[in-house]
């Protein structure tokens, strides 16, 4: 398919199916729809973005950067404040985030949220930590167990099979580890422990033998099959500059792995530099028709008509859109009969951590910078575990490193001495970091301002949204048992800090809810297949479809979500019902 054909503006035909979003969700509905023959445009407000050609700094060093990837502190104050928060965000990745004056939003007075923007071709999927665990029967049965937040109408059963089929397409590496709170994935070889932690391993497993350490797992190739080759992916090369763009495809985005595929096809049609709007919605036939698009260039607007429209524009995204859709019988949104559309909005809490010196080990070191670190899957994954004091629990996030002269610059000294002693490896330091549950709470809003308009003359996003007392002990907690966990390992120096205060909610990047699913359309949005309750052929498959948080990153659920979906759907345009 030429790129004039792929790449479209206007479009005169009645498409099969509308794919908004092209990041993790979209890039999988629109492979999936396109293979099973379905035309399919996939809609992107962002610009642009050809893996490999559009990478321009892969490969360059931190000294070809003016600042060493230090971004102006002028240029931060005036267009990135909130990006630059992100862990990914430097001189050599900004340009796959977005820019905060353009993309403005509101928060409720005494509440404060950060929103990591991703709006181009591939979306957020450039720019993802790629650590993929399935959830478990645990955490799809945890509302139901404790009453917090409503019943999935799905279970671990439902989604296995469609974990399994993502991770041998995507890639995911690790072990297979047969713990019951963290079900195994179809696994490449994994990424090995240093022998620090390998030690430190051996420490937990002896004192604290329900708290098992292992090797994440991540969407990486660490050894490429021929199922991979074919696609034009080779093995990663563990250089940890993922978020400028891979162009060896070694780990799994839109542009390396989904993508292509749609676009062999020949069923593809995309639609970059286009905001929706809102979505047409006919009440005569109760189905939405298309959507309304503003140019995000010259801000003309447009149409475009399909047969069925399938959200994926990230949690926020997709619930922006829905809101901003009304009609006679949805005042308050579209598919919004419950009420619910915009609440219980989640995020994780990764708001404690702890380390210290790991004394031994001189003559060890390593190499290559491995894209994952160790993990020690929550342990606390069902009410007979939690604590008295607060429920649900937490994983923990870790590695073993050790000095180096990148840290000279905090070490006192001047002349030979000094110089040589730059050539010394440091001490070892192991530390953990927490990966805890948010609860979903009815008042975790996000609405639309009555006032406030953007660049595109929309509605801003409006938040009310924060940690809960829930959160705060749970974080309070997990610093006081990791501490308690490496002194017994022997580590020395040891200390923590809980930090919910200076990172509110948003700054994991794992928004979820808002549009969740339910048993009940009384109290959810969408059905166990991501069918909006109100309107059979409106589908929704990114975060904000989830009923709770559980532990683990979502993104691997999203896949999974995504092409049981998708499944589903096909089958009901085949039987004509949709």
């Amino acid at each position: 398919m030429q790129a004039s054909e792929l790449f479209l503006k206007e479009a005169q035909q009645t498409f099969d199916v509308i794919v908004v979003g092209s990041g993790i969700s979209g890039g999988w509905a629109a492979k999936e729809f396109t293979e099973r023959g379905f035309k399919t445009l996939m809609i992107e407000r962002g610009r642009k973005v050809e893996h490999r050609k559009d990478y321009p700094t892969e490969g360059k060093g931190p000294w070809q950067f003016p600042q060493r990837q230090k971004v102006d502190n002028l240029l931060i104050e005036e267009q990135y404040k909130v990006q630059s928060k992100s862990y990914a965000f430097n001189d050599a990745t900004k340009h796959f985030f977005g820019n905060d004056r353009d993309l403005p939003y509101s928060t409720e007075d005494g509440t404060d949220f950060r929103w990591f923007r991703g709006n181009q071709l591939g979306g957020k999927s450039l720019t993802w930590h790629r650590q993929s665990y399935r959830m478990s029967e645990f955490d799809l049965n945890a509302n139901k167990a404790d009453g917090h937040g409503n019943d999935w109408p799905i279970r671990y059963a439902d989604l296995a099979p469609w974990y399994s089929y993502v991770e041998k397409h995507a890639g995911i590496s690790g072990n297979t580890d047969g713990l019951a709170q963290l079900p195994d994935s179809e696994s490449l070889p994994p990424f090995e422990m240093n022998a620090a932690e390998v030690s430190m391993q051996k420490q937990f497993a002896e004192h604290y033998p329900d708290r098992p350490m292992i090797i994440g797992r991540c969407a990486h190739l660490s050894q490429t099959t021929d199922y991979h080759l074919q696609h034009g992916r080779i093995t990663c090369q563990a250089r940890d500059e993922c978020q400028k763009g891979c162009s060896f495809g070694a780990y799994f985005s839109t542009q390396s792995s989904t993508l292509p595929l749609a676009v062999a096809t020949g069923n593809l049609s995309i639609a970059v530099d286009s905001i929706v709007h809102s979505l047409i919605y006919d009440e005569a036939s109760n189905r939405v028709k298309g959507v309304r698009i503003i140019d995000n260039n010259d801000l003309s607007t447009r149409e475009y008509f399909a047969n069925v429209v399938f959200l994926c524009a990230s949690t926020l995204g997709s619930t922006q859109v829905l809101l901003n859709s009304t009609s006679k019988r949805f005042p308050n949104g579209l598919a919004n009969s419950s009420g619910v559309l915009g609440r219980y909005f989640m995020d994780h809490n990764y708001n404690a951590r702890s380390g210290g010196i790991l004394p031994g080990f001189e003559d060890e070191y390593y190499s290559g910078r491995r894209p994952t670190g160790i993990y020690v899957p929550n342990f606390q994954y069902e009410p007979s575990r939690y604590k008295k004091h607060y429920a649900r629990g937490y994983a923990l996030g870790g590695s073993a490193n050790r000095g180096s002269w990148k840290g000279a610059h905090n070490r006192d000294g001047i002349g030979a001495d000094y110089k040589n002693s730059l050539t010394t490896p440091g001490d070892w330091y192991f530390g953990f970091y927490a990966q805890g549950e948010m609860l979903p709470r009815f008042d975790n809003q996000v609405t639309l301002h009555p006032s406030k308009k953007d660049k595109w003359g929309m509605p801003q996003l409006h938040f009310n949204v924060s940690w809960s007392d829930n959160e705060r002990l749970m974080m309070e907690d997990c610093a006081e048992e990791c501490e308690k966990m490496l002194k017994k390992a022997g580590l020395q120096y040891v200390s923590s800090e809980v930090s919910l205060d200076e990172n509110p909610p948003g700054s994991a990047i794992h928004e979820l809810g808002t549009a969740r699913m339910g048993r009940d359309r009384k109290d959810s949005v969408l059905n166990g297949f991501n069918q909006t309750h109100d309107i059979p052929n409106l589908f929704v498959t990114d975060g904000s479809a989830f009923c709770s948080s559980a532990t683990v990153n979502p993104s691997l659920t999203f896949m999974a979500l995504t092409v049981r979906a998708v499944d589903y759907c096909a089958n009901e345009m085949k039987q004509r019902r949709i």
